[in-house]
């Protein structure tokens, strides 16, 4: 089951203080990016971040689990904190701090 445009938007609006976020379609599902770093997915309307140090120290105990069959566990958001914009932008916002920025991608040789 793909998740509702609505939920994605929501959560985007609410992690606007954490930086440039912004969704991108993936899969059937979404990225979340911020400042240029894929931070969180959202899957079957479920809120999934990148695990780091920094991350689970703020968020506390928090469910990991994976967002789809085989993927490596991710911080599980409970949609019942998604309207705590502040507290969702902070953890979105340490997180990111700690990711790798994307390796550029090599230019095509031309035909």
């Amino acid at each position: 089951m793909a998740s509702d445009r609505k939920t994605v938007a929501f959560i985007v609006e609410q992690l606007a203080a954490a930086g440039d976020v912004s969704a991108k379609p993936m899969f059937g599902e979404y990225g979340v990016y911020c400042d240029g770093r894929m931070v969180a997915l959202v899957c079957d309307d479920q809120l999934f971040v990148k695990p780091t140090p920094g991350g689970r120290a703020f968020a506390g105990t928090i469910d990991e689990a994976p967002p789809y069959p085989g993927a490596k566990p991710c911080l599980l958001v409970d949609a019942d904190r998604w309207d705590d914009a502040d507290w969702l932008a902070e953890l979105v916002r340490i997180s990111t701090a700690e990711l790798p920025l994307p390796k550029p991608k090599k230019a095509k040789p031309p035909r």
